[in-house]
């Protein structure tokens, strides 16, 4: 009875192995960060459900209606509290809509923090256009503010000649609010500070 020796792995399997397995420790860690990099990505190119930015309302308005839902949530380490409009709002596509969010900081610091943005389903990102939101610009509150976050937007009424975008009905916008990082420079006057308050009075 004959035996096969053990197939050995080619060097180049294992450098292949060895790059995916970076990749997916890189992109965890990079995940880990107050804004994620997948979100700027989805931002630039317009995957995932991201949204269109537009300068001014519709000129077009059609009797067609979508509704559309909205979300709020933040990651762990982020203390606000964060929520969502409570209704639907039923707009006809290239109608202006207008809903607010809402923050509070209910800590005794200031807080600082940023938000990221999707819509489900993610087909009917391209033809979500905002006109003004809160998404990637930092957002400071202080000990105990609360604060109302509006955001105006439209169906882009392209969206009745894709074949594909029949069946949208509903529509719901989503937003994740991150805790900014410190920076090395806050880290610094804080421990500065701190080391003060510890020296001995003589």
């Amino acid at each position: 009875m004959s035996t096969q020796s053990p197939r050995k792995k080619s060097p180049a399997l294992n450098r292949t192995v060895g790059f995916c397995l970076a990749g997916v420790l890189f992109m965890g860690g990079m995940a880990y960060a107050a804004v994620p990099l997948y979100d700027l990505f989805c931002r630039v190119t317009g995957y995932a459900g991201t949204t269109n930015r537009a300068e001014t309302a519709s000129d077009t308005i059609i009797e067609r209606q979508v509704t559309v839902r909205f979300d709020a949530s933040r990651n762990r380490q982020m203390p606000w509290e964060f929520t969502a409009p409570d209704d639907a709002v039923s707009l006809k596509i290239g109608e202006t809509g207008l809903a607010f969010y809402k923050a509070h900081n209910p800590t005794n610091e200031e807080i600082t923090g940023t938000a990221t943005f999707n819509v489900t389903p993610q087909k009917a990102g391209y033809y979500f256009s905002k006109i003004d939101c809160f998404c990637f610009v930092e957002q400071t509150l202080a000990p105990g503010e609360t604060v109302d976050m509006p955001v105006t937007f439209f169906i882009d009424p392209e969206i009745v000649d894709d074949e594909e975008m029949m069946d949208v009905k509903t529509i719901t916008l989503s937003y994740t609010f991150f805790l900014k990082s410190k920076t090395t420079s806050e880290k610094v006057s804080n421990q500065a500070k701190l080391n003060t308050k510890q020296i001995p009075q003589g």
